[in-house]
């Protein structure tokens, strides 16, 4: 997995990704003990408007910056959207009222619902080779997850010697660390053939998303994976600290064993999917974490919660590290973007949905009611994904195209029939395919 670091551009983008999470680890710290100095114990109502405030950031400004993305060269792109982070960072130790907290949050989000999707989207131009990109995929899965567990520790013994304004110093060194990376390196910035209007721009990504079965299938499988993922990320404290009487160390041992459950599933999904397409992996993680959900209507104690998020995060781990795979296949080089962002949008519209509800079902009809109802969400995730997802999902499809003169040069080469000019090719959604031959 890690002879893919051999790759000098590749190196220095996985770099800028653990520096910059890293600093947004050490924000979120931060941001929690700030809107404990501001808001005192209303401070949860801060943080919960604060992450609707980011998942709202998410969903609209994703696919806006994608139809701009084409515009700009990626490498400049990504250092601005650094540079934009990092100054963010700078302004919130400075605040003094709620309301600045949101605008700032909104903004800093607003860059990185920009600036991930983009970077996303590089990474296949870099690792062309599909072995080369899997491996690639599961490093990234693995960075996430060690910043879940690094970041706090590092926040602690940070906080040992400095106040908790000064993460925010880290927070704006890690993304300056960032840009400096995307800096050092020459990146491809794949052009479209044609000028596209802005309102074209702003909505290719969705329309190919939803017209390429195989994403709709994984826009189900998101659902799935974020109703197990919500249940962990709002309850656990609810679980540890609540059912079982235990304290803020067992909180994060939980979480913990969720992020290794998650790391294990990073080491083995390439060569899981060196034998096996993403279809079945992703549908019986999914399918698994559903269950698990299910299951955890009955836990009985401590250890086997830990047993269970262990479980859980493997399966979700699973069902989504493989998208990268999806989308780099559903889409030309210069639409990769655009494609990329519609993942990020549809997905935390996925998050949006299910951590409320899986929150307001705790807190008014009990745990085991949540757990439930996540099982049935995961359920139906699974269920739209078995019948929107073919079974059979071949890159290369053979089609008729019968509103193109004869003489175009898309059509050179393809046989002649009664009903058009039939050849066969890796298909995805563009201008000469516009919708999914039947």
């Amino acid at each position: 997995m890690f002879a893919i670091l051999a790759n000098r551009t590749y190196r220095h983008l996985f770099g800028a990704q653990i520096v910059a999470l890293i600093g947004t680890g050490l924000a979120t710290v931060a941001l929690g003990l700030l809107a404990f100095a501001l808001a005192g114990e209303n401070a949860g109502i801060v943080l919960g408007t604060a992450l609707a405030i980011k998942m709202i950031a998410n969903v609209a400004i994703a696919p806006v910056a994608a139809a701009f993305a084409e515009r700009v060269p990626r490498r400049a792109m990504l250092v601005t959207l650094d540079v934009v982070r990092a100054g963010v960072a700078v302004f919130l130790p400075f605040v003094t009222e709620i309301w600045q907290v949101y605008v700032l949050i909104f903004v800093l989000q607003s860059a990185s619902a920009s600036f991930t999707p983009t970077f996303q989207a590089t990474i296949p131009d870099i690792l062309p080779d599909e072995r080369e990109y899997t491996r690639a995929l599961s490093l990234s899965r693995l960075a996430y997850d060690l910043e879940s567990v690094v970041s706090p520790l590092l926040a602690a013994a940070l906080l040992t010697v400095i106040t908790f304004n000064s993460l925010f110093a880290g927070t704006a060194l890690g993304f300056l660390a960032s840009a400096l990376l995307v800096l050092s390196v020459r990146l491809p910035s794949p052009r479209p053939s044609e000028p596209r209007g802005i309102y074209d721009r702003t909505t290719r990504g969705i329309r190919i998303y939803l017209k390429t079965p195989r994403l709709r299938g994984l826009l189900a499988i998101n659902l799935a994976a974020a109703a197990a993922g919500a249940m962990v990320i709002v309850n656990t404290v609810v679980l540890v600290q609540g059912r079982f009487g235990l304290g803020q160390q067992d909180t994060a041992l939980a979480l913990t064993a969720f992020g290794a459950g998650s790391m294990l599933a990073a080491f083995a999904l390439p060569s899981l999917l060196d034998r096996f397409p993403e279809r079945p992996v992703m549908l019986w993680a999914a399918t698994i974490a559903a269950t698990l959900m299910a299951a955890g209507a009955l836990m009985p104690d401590f250890p086997a919660l830990l047993a269970l998020w262990l479980a859980v995060g493997a399966a979700y781990s699973a069902a989504l590290t493989p998208s990268g795979r999806l989308l780099r296949r559903s889409a030309h080089p210069e639409d990769r973007p655009a494609v990329f962002a519609a993942q990020f949008a549809l997905s935390h519209a996925c998050w949006l949905v299910t951590y409320p509800l899986v929150g307001w079902l705790g807190a008014s009809a009990g745990l085991g009611a949540a757990f439930f109802v996540m099982a049935l969400v995961g359920a139906l995730g699974v269920a739209t994904a078995l019948r929107v997802w073919p079974r059979e999902d071949p890159e290369v499809l053979a089609h008729t195209h019968d509103d193109l003169d004869p003489d175009h040069p898309h059509i050179a080469g393809a046989r002649a029939t009664a009903h058009g000019h039939r050849h066969s090719h890796a298909y995805v959604i563009d201008a000469h395919h516009v919708s999914w031959p039947a």
